[in-house]
């Protein structure tokens, strides 16, 4: 993504004029902007395309068109248009001792090439002699593409500079090192196990967007490993605390929130170490607390963290108060307008609900109402949760609404995935004989063919044999009301 910003300063910087862009550039992008089909752009690209085959075979082409005329060539290909004829210029251009053409041609086979590519040898030798530059452009520059294009066969090459760089004087530096070092580690975990430690003293880096992009690579490993890890809880709970009491700079605030992709990164990293573990999760309680009181729920980004509060509460060892706020916040979930709020409601309370089934108790009827809303992707999640939350004193109100809910269905897939979930709740918590076969009678009705003929054998071997009442009466009489219901619905 970085390397795709880069690209879009570069043509604000020609849309101003800036950097020599020329109007041919600026005339090609507003051509296919206003193309009114597919056909008409890809002829408007193959001519383009033609006429940058032709400069760039051209010896004589000024290093400032190369320039250009490369950023052209990304276009295209970022439109999916074969472009590779000039792939070798981009990498000609890594090699220059100009700083704006030097990054030209880093951010060009960024996006040309890939670790798998012939081409990457030539860049390899740049890039280390890059990492070395007094010009920690240059260097950034360099370690941006090294996470792009060396693989794990490069990797031992370019290793011992990135290593050294997690201790430059300059924090862009660091940062990109970190990222760098990540990256290696997960293409090749066996080349950079032995420099794992590097990232536990990165994560006391002075720099808190240091410290931030060392939390990525923190986390994969404490997935991996947690046990190895739980020595760090009392430091990741310290640095949320001062995150979420907004001791970082305003700069890493996002919408007024305090450095949110902090937050959430914090909060997933301790779900994992908190798992089953009662003495860590204890360290946890008070600033997960402090978060839901302290929650946004007015932006977007605020109900992102408040979501991902919920997702750790309901992964570490479980707490009552801590399970309450989680309701609490869920709730306001369900009850909002906005789709996506109720499908992360929907979610929260899948989670806590496999702590503390009573929990969905005072909100079925808000997720009853969600299979009514239009949105298929909501829906569908409603069911699941629906099935999960169903026990005998609701089954008759889930398994209705669900049979409704299946009527509408044209999915003939989905549609039956419903019919067997309803059978199978119906099995298991019918509160009585007559409810059951006038449950069946319904699935039957509006999923026919589709239901499995193992159930109706089932439940005409049922109705046959009687339900094992000694009332042989009420066997017969429950008979004639099945018979007298599957009457009435084929004269129907």
């Amino acid at each position: 993504m970085e390397q795709l910003r880069t690209f879009g300063r570069e043509l604000a910087m020609g849309s101003q004029g800036g950097w020599g862009q020329s109007k041919d550039f600026l005339d090609l992008v507003k051509s296919i902007g206003e193309a009114r089909s597919k056909a008409e752009e890809d002829r408007i690209i193959a001519r383009e395309l033609e006429h940058l085959k032709r400069r760039l075979a051209d010896p004589d082409v000024p290093r400032r068109k190369m320039k250009e005329l490369l950023l052209r060539l990304v276009y295209a290909e970022m439109l999916g248009h074969d472009a590779s004829f000039g792939h070798i210029h981009a990498v000609k251009m890594t090699h220059d001792e100009s700083l704006p053409l030097k990054r030209t041609g880093y951010l060009a086979v960024a996006l040309f090439l890939d670790e798998r590519h012939d081409l990457v040898i030539l860049v390899v030798n740049t890039i280390q002699k890059d990492l070395r530059s007094d010009n920690y452009l240059v260097v950034c520059a360099a370690l941006t593409a090294a996470c792009r294009l060396i693989g794990e066969e490069a990797i031992p090459a370019v290793l011992p500079q990135v290593v050294d760089l997690l201790v430059h004087p300059k924090e862009a530096v660091r940062k990109k090192a970190v990222m760098a070092l990540h990256r290696f580690y997960q293409r090749s975990s066996s080349s950079v196990s032995h420099l794992v430690s590097n990232f536990r003293k990165r994560l006391c880096d002075n720099d808190p967007g240091v410290m931030g992009a060392t939390l990525c690579p923190l986390y994969d490993l404490i997935s991996e490993e947690p046990n190895s890890y739980k020595d760090l809880v009392v430091s990741f709970v310290n640095i949320l605390k001062q995150v979420a009491e907004r001791r970082l700079p305003t700069s890493y605030d996002y919408h007024q929130m305090p450095a949110p992709f902090i937050q959430i990164k914090l909060l997933k990293i301790l779900a994992v170490l908190g798992s089953g573990d009662k003495q860590a999760s204890g360290h946890m309680y008070t600033v997960l607390g402090d978060i839901f009181k302290k929650g946004d729920t007015a932006s977007n980004i605020g109900n992102a963290i408040l979501y991902e509060c919920i997702c750790c509460i309901s992964s570490i060892f479980p707490n009552p108060k801590m399970l309450v706020a989680a309701a609490e916040t869920t709730s306001k979930f369900l009850k909002s307008d906005s789709h996506n709020l109720k499908y992360m409601g929907i979610d929260a309370l899948g989670r806590l609900i496999k702590i503390n089934p009573d929990i969905a108790e005072e909100h079925q009827l808000a997720v009853i109402d969600c299979l009514e809303d239009p949105d298929d992707t909501l829906k569908r999640k409603t069911f699941e949760l629906l099935y999960k939350m169903t026990k005998s004193t609701n089954v008759e109100v889930i398994v209705d609404r669900m049979i409704e809910y299946m009527i509408n269905i044209t999915d003939h897939h989905y549609k039956t995935e419903i019919a067997s979930r309803c059978v199978e709740l119906a099995e298991q918590f019918a509160p009585s004989n007559q409810w059951f076969i006038q449950t069946m009678n319904r699935v039957f009705e509006h999923a026919g063919d589709l239901v499995n003929i193992r159930v109706a054998h089932n439940l005409m071997r049922l109705i046959a044999e009687g339900f094992g009442d000694e009332d042989e009466g009420a066997d017969s009489q429950l008979r004639s009301s099945a018979v007298c219901t599957l009457n009435i619905k084929v004269s129907l």
